[in-house]
């Protein structure tokens, strides 16, 4: 780990996803050979004050960052689509290896707010290549109720969805997400970190306990009073988050 006296370089990357398309990112390069990769929430971007905060406190700790808009958000190339998770994952894939072995960095954990921490997850449980992933405030299934959707509803929906340019593959899979399969396929060695705030009114703590139920290396913690962006919370979410990194890094 670089010293807390270090100099960062912050600088704006562009790099290609699979499909050509640029991602684009800042990189908080404080020279260390560890790198954590930030992953944002739903029609977010890099710059989402959790992110920012994040990536800030990494610095301060000698450690490098790089947080990134995913395709079609923020100033990244790409359409946005309502489920594409494994899409998400597949640009999370381009990042890690832009930075392994492209720059001879070692990612040291992903981090991600709320469907960006489901896109950590899938990732470790597709590319086992990854020691540590934090979820913060992430779903576990969907919790739409649409057993007791009439068909009417459904197709009226679908033609709205269509309209604004989306496509039928990517609002069912948003409908139909549940990660139980996926995180069973999360290797035993990689370490993973749940944060939610106990009042969170988007996505339910719960979850948060469903997580604890599947993930074998699995540690919980619940932040009583949060909602889903941690508001006045900020500072305990970012201490929970770097005490985790800095775990793993004492203990590798």
């Amino acid at each position: 780990m670089a010293d807390n006296n270090t100099v960062t370089r912050q600088q704006k990357i562009t790099l290609q996803n699979r499909h050509g398309e640029k991602l684009v990112g800042a990189f908080h390069d404080t020279g260390s050979v560890d790198v954590v990769i930030l992953c944002h929430g739903f029609r977010s971007s890099k710059e989402y004050r959790i992110m920012v905060n994040i990536s800030d406190a990494l610095e301060n700790k000698g450690i490098s960052s790089f947080r990134f808009d995913s395709a079609g958000n923020g100033e990244s190339e790409g359409s946005f689509e309502f489920g594409n998770y494994w899409g998400e994952v597949e640009d999370l894939r381009s990042v890690v290896e832009y930075f392994t072995p492209g720059m001879n960095r070692n990612i040291a954990a992903i981090v991600g707010h709320s469907r960006g921490g489901m896109v950590a997850l899938l990732y470790a449980s597709k590319y086992h290549d990854i020691s540590a992933v934090i979820s913060i405030a992430s779903r576990f299934k969907s919790h739409g109720n649409f057993a007791n959707t009439t068909n009417q509803m459904m197709k009226d929906l679908l033609e709205k969805i269509k309209k604004e340019g989306y496509t039928e593959e990517s609002l069912m899979e948003e409908l139909n997400i549940n990660m139980h399969d996926p995180c069973l396929q999360i290797d035993k060695d990689c370490r993973v970190l749940t944060v939610h705030g106990s009042a969170d009114d988007i996505v339910p703590v719960d979850d948060a306990m469903e997580y604890a139920k599947v993930i074998r290396n699995h540690t919980l913690r619940i932040i009583e009073g949060a909602g889903h962006g941690f508001n006045q919370q900020q500072d305990e979410l970012v201490s929970a988050v770097l005490s985790f990194i800095e775990q793993g890094q004492l203990a590798s």
